[in-house]
This record gives structure tokens, C-alpha cells and sequence, in this order.
């Protein structure tokens, strides 16, 4: 049967020991309720650390078998690895660089040794129960080298992954020094989801700068495997937390925060102590609001709640002592006999308290530097029955891309944050269950379940749509279909595209001339009776000559504006024009003067901007610009814009290579007709082309040619197969 395997870092349990006697608790958190449907059911498991070091094998046993009945299974971890592995790489690493506080991160050798070792230690543990026909799921940040780790193991298997924090720009990214085993482990998965668009477009970026893969849209080509980027926003168990204000003990709380507070207004605030979730600025504009609005005095009160977290680490100690002077600054100097400007806890509440505050709190105030998703905000509006109540909410957190009806402001514009609250303040009712409302829509439709469907079925899709292209791969049993058919036949044509094709994409156009092993075994293919080889290319008419004039090949140049027969001269498609070439070269050179390693190519009746020597990224951002412009320009001219592998090609539209190899067998019959090609331009003979023929593309990109290979190397292999029965 197959199964479901979830992985993260810490299991959904709270362990506690009693004279060496475990209990188990399930967690509370919104990950644990919303996957709670997946790993509860059948065979499905979840695999994590537990959350405490056990060392002794009996005790291990013990813990691991009361786990198992939970469908949870336990990955021990030594101190030594929870202080290097947790602590040190995922912790004070990538956890600063994500949060796009990189002057706070630690690149040590010994924390990435044991990140890896770590990883490694997770993937044994699967290995152990992940049976082909799985799918492994697998969270966050402490977690990136898993998928990688695991696709070498099982390259069949289906792998998602998820990363809850907010992913860097290329720029923070690239500090790392092991950024690309990072993201090769990532690319080890099918499908990866973020929170937000940013997060994705700024993956999709670092992948295409650091690593030799292609991007397209949100899909990118590694290891001939597709994998698909997507956003996919976390939400919360919105029913648990509507439905708590009607809990007799939150009922009870609500009435005791009445009574202490009776007309204050309640401005709440709940973090974990972290330096990314922008408290002390959060402090200062309280501050602010005290001096600028001497009127709020006795009647705002701000209530703030900080979790702890890892204070024995020297920024977070210093952070949690900067909050306690602010604080005792604020309150000593503000504070009346009876009021007190900020009731601050360093502490953590149970479930009740915090919904009782959401539900009493006028305001919410969640202003993070940088922040995944922040459901703090989410879990205020869900708790507001009455619709009323008012959000503020960093811009800087994923949350705020969905609830754009809160008071979005710049966390680090403490006038903004100041006037966001007096705003808050005065906000009249209707305005704010207005607003309220499309928020709670939001909250309510985009909840934990609809998140854990959505993401599992986008990961079944994409299964299915890898396991189409690799029907069409071209395999032993298929090179042997292919091979039959051809020695079966007497005439037979094949139409080979050049670069990319036949020889290996170079930086510079010149270098790509054929080799003595190419120019041999298109001399053995040509030289075989019934064989009709046809050299069909975009290169100039000249060039091609120049190569394969000397041997036995037909020759098409500048995709079908030149055309040559083995024993023939060059001659040209009747009335072609080449008037327009004035008109859309000052718009080519224009952009090729804006940008350094670009050229331009003129062909008798195409110009051709090459951009393979263009720095990575500003290549692709001046091709789109200069692709609209041509398109533009271009219109009810009779011309064609192509886009191909860095370049862009302006050609009459009645050249087209799909045109050129018809016209070839108008002139014999044959009875096996093949072509091979790897660009945008090749797709039109693939579609011209009658059904009965083999059609190849090279590259694994979806294409309207039957079958697929992945390099020149391969396609040189399946030829050499042609020369004689006996070829292997």
C-alpha cells in the first residue's frame, strides 16, 4: 500500500520524562493540525527528531515504540549535533541570511559538517521505510539537503518540499559558501513550495545564477527532471480558533481583562524573542505615540507578549535585555498610579489566554522585519467574531500579500507604525468590520486543510506531468523500434539540425565547427545506400558551406532561405526581401550597446542578437525588453520574431524550416523519415512533418516531437546505431 511520509525537524510531540518514564503530548501547533488528516491515517508516518537528546539504546527503544503507535518515528540527534546541526547551521547560518540579517550569521566548516551529516542521519531513517510508489513530504530550513539526498537513493520516488521562512534575494543567497550543495539538495524534490511570490521568483533566481539549469516560468530543467516552483500561503485551523471565544474558560478570561482594563484600549503583540520580528522598533513608535499624543495617556495600553527562545545565545540575550530597558524606560517614565503604559510578559501562554486576548485586543500589531508568514495575524482575525477590531501588519511579512485590507506599513518607519495606531484608534466601526470581514473570507477559504490539498494535488500533477515527458524519453526499447524500422526501409530521409544538436552549445558561435568524429560518422551515415541525409540549420548559408559542402549532404541554410543538394549549387527562396533589415537594426544595435557580451548576427534575410556571453540574468531582462520592442515594430510586416537558446532571431515569416523539409519530399517517396533538432525553430518541422515520422528533440523540454534525448552525446550515440545492423 503506498504511504505518505512527512519529514521535519521536530516531531508533533512534546516529550516529558518522570523518573525515566516518558509521556507523550501532541502538539498544538498549526503544521501538526493541518498534516494531523495525512499521518494519522494508515500507514502514513512521520519522521523527526523528538525534541530531547536520549542516548541510552533502551531508553530509545522504549520512546521509539510508544512513538510508533502515534505513526511518528523518532531520528535521535547527540548533543553535539543538536548544538552544530539546529543551533549552529540552520540557526545562526541560514536562519539570519533568510531573515535578511546576514551580519548576524556564523559560516562555520564544523556546522555545515554536521548540517550534512544531519540530513544524512534523516535520510537513513527514511530510506528504512520509503518503498517506490511513496510520497515523502519534507519541511523547511534544517532540512535542504534531504530531497537531494534522497532522489539519489530513489530517483522514481515523488518528493515534495516546503520551506516555512522567506527565502533571499540572489544577493543575500550568495553569501553562503555552500549555497550551491543547498540548492542541488533542494532541486532533489518535485514539487518546492513558498509562502510567498517574492520567495519563489528569488529561488527560481539563485538556481538559474549559481547552478547550470534553465529556467522557464516557475519550472526548472535539472538533471533531466522537471521541477516545479510554486506559491502555496499557509493558513491556519480557522474554525479551532472562531469557535474558541465561546469556550467557557475564554469566556471567563475575557471577563477577567474587562475588569482589569475596563476602558483602556488593548494594543496586543505576541512574538517569539527573535531579532526578525521588529520589537524594539514596535517599542519605539509606542514611544512615540505616548509623546506625540499626550491624550492616549491612562487610556492605550500596549500588551506585549515575548516567547522565549535561545536567550543563552549572545544577539538574542542582548535582544531580550534591550527589551527590558525599553520597556522599563517607556513605563517608568509614562506610567500614573493607576495606569501602566505596557504590560510586558517574557513568557509563554496557553491556547485560552492568547484567544481570550485576540478576542478582547481593539488592535493587533504584527510588525516584523522579515517574516515567512506570521499567522499571529491570521489567528486575530479568525478569533474576531464580531467583525470588528483592527490589524496592523508589516509589509515585510508573507501574510500581508493575502490580508491587504489590514493597515500595511514599512516596519522600519516607526512615524508609520505611530500613525498606523492612531489610525487603528479612530478607525470607526463600520470601516473596521468593512475590513474585518474580507479578512475573515480570506482566513476562513485559505485555511491549513485547503493549504495540505492544494499543495498535494499540485504534487500529483506534477508527477504526472514528469512521468508524460518521460514516456517520450528514448530508451533501449525504443532506440531498438527505431533502429527496426529504419534497417526495414529502402529510402530513407533524416534531417539533422546542427547546433546543439550534432555538436555542444559553445560561448563563442565560431568555436562550434564539427569535429573529425562528427564529419566521420556523417560520411558513414551518407555513404550507406537508400540514405539521404539533409543538414537543416539557422547558421549562415556561407558557413555551412564552407563545413559540409565537401561531403555527400543535402544542405538548408538560414532555416530554408538557402538551400543546397549534394551535387548542386546554393540557391535562394524566391522573393525574399531584406528592405526591412534597415528599419530593425539601429533597435538591435541600441540594445546591444546597453549591453556588454551581446552581438548581432546578419544573415542574408534574417538579423539574429546573441546574448549567450551576457551576464546571467540581465541577458534574459534585455532579451524580454528587446522581444516586445521587435514585436512591436515588426507587426503586419510579413516577419517573425523567434526566440532560441540566448539568442533572438528576426526572419521572413515564409522561412521556416518546417517549409524547407517539405519541399524536400515533395521531390522522392520515402518510406523512414526522421528529424532531430533542439531549438524554438525546429518545432515547426516536427509539426510538418507527416505522423508516420520520427520526430527527436533534443533537451527535455515539452516539444511537439515524439521523443525526447538529452544531448548531442546521445543523439551521435543513436546515429552510430544507424550504420550497420551490428552498431551498438
Amino acid at each position: 500500500m503506498r504511504k505518505t511520509i512527512i519529514v521535519s525537524n521536530r516531531l508533533p510531540v512534546k516529550i516529558s520524562e518522570t523518573e525515566g518514564d516518558y509521556s507523550l503530548q501532541p502538539s498544538e501547533g498549526g503544521l501538526a493540525t493541518g498534516l494531523g488528516s495525512i499521518y494519522r491515517e494508515g500507514n502514513n508516518i512521520w519522521i523527526g527528531w523528538p525534541g530531547q537528546e536520549i542516548t541510552d539504546q533502551k531508553e530509545q527503544e522504549k520512546v521509539t515504540k510508544k512513538l510508533r503507535k502515534m505513526n511518528l518515528m523518532p531520528v535521535y540527534l547527540t548533543q553535539d549535533e543538536i548544538n552544530n546541526f539546529y543551533e549552529g547551521f540552520s540557526n545562526e547560518t541560514l536562519w539570519p541570511v533568510f531573515h535578511y540579517m546576514a551580519v548576524y550569521a556564523h559560516y562555520e566548516q564544523t556546522y555545515w559538517d554536521a548540517y550534512y551529516q544531519v540530513n544524512k542521519k534523516f535520510r537513513d531513517i527514511i530510506m528504512k521505510v520509503a518503498e517506490p510508489g511513496d510520497t515523502i513530504w519534507i519541511h523547511d530550513y534544517q532540512l535542504l539537503l534531504l530531497p537531494g539526498m534522497i532522489r539519489a537513493e530513489m530517483p522514481e520516488i515523488s518528493i515534495g518540499f516546503f520551506q516555512h521562512i522567506p527565502f533571499p534575494s540572489f544577493e543575500l543567497f550568495r553569501l553562503i559558501p555552500w549555497r550551491a550543495e543547498i540548492l542541488e539538495g533542494m532541486l532533489g524534490a518535485d514539487l518546492m513550495g513558498f509562502h510567498t511570490f517574492d520567495d519563489t521568483r528569488h529561488f527560481l533566481n539563485a538556481a538559474s545564477r549559481i547552478l547550470p539549469v534553465t529556467t522557464t516560468a516557475n519550472v526548472v530543467s535539472y538533471n533531466d527532471r522537471a521541477i516545479v516552483v510554486e506559491t502555496f500561503p499557509m493558513g491556519i485551523d480557522y474554525n479551532k480558533y472562531a469557535e474558541m471565544g465561546s469556550d467557557p474558560e475564554v469566556l471567563q478570561q475575557i471577563k477577567n481583562l474587562k475588569e482589569n482594563f475596563q476602558n483602556d484600549r488593548l494594543v496586543l503583540s505576541i512574538d517569539r524573542l527573535d531579532y526578525s520580528k521588529g520589537i524594539l522598533q514596535r517599542l519605539q513608535a509606542f514611544e512615540l505615540l505616548l509623546q506625540l499624543h499626550p491624550e492616549y495617556i491612562g487610556k492605550v495600553v500596549l500588551y506585549m507578549i515575548v516567547v522565549p527562545s535561545r536567550d543563552q545565545v549572545p544577539q538574542y540575550k542582548e535582544l531580550r535585555d534591550e527589551i527590558d530597558k525599553q520597556v522599563g524606560n517607556i513605563n517608568a517614565r509614562f506610567r500614573t498610579l493607576a495606569w501602566h503604559p505596557i504590560q510586558y510578559f517574557y513568557r509563554s501562554f496557553p491556547l485560552e489566554t492568547l484567544s481570550a486576548l485576540y478576542n478582547f485586543a481593539d488592535i493587533c500589531l504584527v510588525t516584523p522585519m522579515r517574516d515567512g508568514m506570521n499567522l499571529v495575524s491570521k489567528e486575530y482575525v479568525a478569533s474576531r467574531n464580531n467583525n470588528d477590531g483592527v490589524l496592523i501588519l508589516s509589509e515585510m511579512a508573507g501574510a500581508s500579500k493575502e490580508l491587504i485590507d489590514a493597515i500595511i506599513v514599512n516596519p522600519n518607519n516607526i512615524g508609520a507604525i505611530t500613525r498606523a495606531i492612531v489610525d487603528a484608534l479612530n478607525m470607526p466601526l463600520p470601516e473596521q468590520q468593512r475590513r474585518m470581514k474580507q479578512m475573515r473570507t480570506v482566513v476562513a477559504k485559505f485555511n491549513i486543510n485547503h493549504w495540505v490539498k492544494l499543495f498535494m494535488t499540485r504534487l500529483q500533477e506534477v508527477n504526472e506531468m514528469q512521468q508524460n515527458m518521460l514516456a517520450r524519453r528514448v530508451n533501449q526499447e525504443t532506440a531498438v523500434l527505431i533502429r527496426q524500422q529504419y534497417f526495414n526501409s529502402k529510402k530513407r530521409i533524416i534531417f539533422l539540425d546542427y547546433d546543439g544538436t550534432l555538436v555542444g552549445f559553445q560561448p563563442n558561435i565560431d568555436m562550434a565547427s564539427p569535429d573529425p568524429d562528427l564529419y566521420q560518422l556523417l560520411r558513414e551515415l551518407a555513404a550507406i545506400p537508400g540514405n539521404d541525409l539533409v543538414m537543416i540549420s539557422g547558421r549562415n548559408h556561407d558557413t555551412l558551406g564552407e563545413w559540409f559542402g565537401h561531403l555527400n549532404l543535402d544542405l538548408i541554410a538560414e532555416h530554408g532561405a538557402w538551400q543546397k543538394t549534394k551535387a548542386g549549387e546554393w540557391y535562394q527562396l524566391p522573393g525574399l526581401t531584406d528592405k526591412w533589415k534597415k528599419e530593425l537594426l539601429p533597435i538591435m544595435e541600441l540594445a546591444t550597446d546597453r549591453t556588454p557580451g551581446s552581438f548581432i548576427e546578419e544573415k542574408s534575410f534574417s538579423l539574429v542578437w546573441h546574448y549567450r556571453k551576457v551576464e546571467s540574468g540581465l541577458g534574459e531582462l534585455r532579451a524580454n525588453e528587446l522581444m516586445n520592442t521587435l514585436r512591436y515594430f515588426t507587426v503586419e510586416k510579413g516577419l517573425q520574431v523567434l526566440p532560441g537558446d540566448k539568442v533572438i532571431e528576426v526572419k521572413n515569416i515564409e522561412i521556416n524550416k518546417g517549409k524547407a523539409a517539405l519541399s524536400w519530399l515533395n521531390h522522392k517517396k520515402y518510406d523512414f523519415i526522421m528529424a532531430m533538432g533542439d531549438d524554438v525553430t525546429d518545432e515547426d518541422i516536427f509539426k510538418a512533418l507527416p505522423h508516420k515520422a520520427i520526430t527527436v528533440k533534443v533537451g527535455s523540454q515539452v516539444s511537439a516531437a515524439q521523443y525526447y534525448l538529452r544531448s548531442y552525446h546521445e543523439v551521435r550515440h543513436l546515429l552510430r546505431t544507424l550504420r550497420n545492423r551490428e552498431s551498438v
